[in-house]
């Protein structure tokens, strides 16, 4: 049976995301900090919390205590790596022709474990720009590898990743037989911060400054989009945080995200002689209180 302590301690499940142990340390930390909450009780709670994230937080500890349990930084009893005699006989095999099932079966009874190897996991940032268009990456990862005297070491190697187009915060991005022992390796997927748009779900979402005439009299005024600018629609008597939506401008998918634009009047940080001639007409022109509502 797998070792689980660690997760119990941060109070997570064993597939729990890199983000997930990420929020539940910082969680424990708060609550357990001998700074908030004194006490011989609080203060374990806070250490194995610690030991646990400090394991859990780096993929390829994670991926050595996944397999091993509690014993996964010791080494292990030299074993017997001779191959069997009944497999030097010079047979070829195509992988074609071979029954997952059945191999898995025959060596499950053969070394006493029939469960695949379990996934590895690792995490990627990227930034919107990519997610949008698609992209190469190269990741430098290291893995655990087992010598023959059981000792555990960690090994880098290079993966090429694929950015598939349109890919979400949060998703993962399987990588068949590449983790460690031929297990899947899952990447999981976070977006930088962008300067400009936020996202939820495949929505895109810019705040658009917008001068009080233009949101007084409408008229198209450019707006920044991930694939360049366009020209944007005002409607006459636009109000302060007043969401517009260009379809189908958000994540690339079968269905496509909107992008919304958050209107955002600004008023000049100077305003000339002339201007402020114009809004004195204006006041006089068009009395209105905007705190009618507050009774004043």
């Amino acid at each position: 049976m797998a070792d689980t302590e660690l997760y119990k301690a941060l109070g997570v499940a064993p597939d729990a995301s890199a983000d997930e142990i990420k929020r539940a340390y910082r969680k424990m930390a708060r609550k357990y900090h001998p700074d908030v909450n004194p006490g011989p009780e609080a203060d374990a709670k806070f250490k194995a919390a610690a030991a646990a994230n400090d394991v859990l937080s780096d993929p390829q500890k994670r991926a050595a205590y996944d397999r091993f349990g509690a014993s996964w930084d010791q080494p292990r009893p030299e074993q017997d790596t001779r191959q069997d005699d009944r497999w030097q006989a010079g047979y070829e095999f195509d992988e074609r022709d071979i029954n997952p099932e059945m191999f898995r079966d025959f060596f499950g009874d053969r070394f006493g474990r029939g469960a695949m190897p379990r996934d590895q996991h690792a995490a990627i940032e990227i930034s919107l720009e990519d997610a949008i268009t698609g992209a190469k990456k190269a990741l430098t990862l290291q893995s655990p590898q087992i010598d023959r005297t059981g000792h555990v070491t960690m090994q880098t190697r290079r993966i090429d990743l694929t950015i598939p187009k349109g890919v979400l915060p949060g998703q993962n991005l399987r990588l068949k037989g590449k983790g460690a022992d031929g297990a899947d390796l899952l990447i999981e997927v976070s977006f930088r911060p962008h300067p400009i748009y936020t996202i939820e779900g495949r929505d895109l979402y810019v705040t658009l400054p917008v001068t009080p005439w233009e949101a007084a009299l409408g008229g198209k005024v450019p707006m920044p989009t991930p694939t360049g600018t366009v020209d944007l629609t005002i409607p006459p008597d636009a109000r302060q945080g007043q969401k517009l939506r260009l379809k189908g401008r958000g994540m690339p998918a079968a269905q496509k995200g909107d992008l919304y634009a958050i209107l955002q009047i600004v008023n000049p940080s100077k305003v000339s002689p002339e201007a402020r001639d114009l809004y004195q007409q204006l006041a006089e022109a068009q009395p209105y209180n905007p705190r009618s509502k507050l009774g004043v």
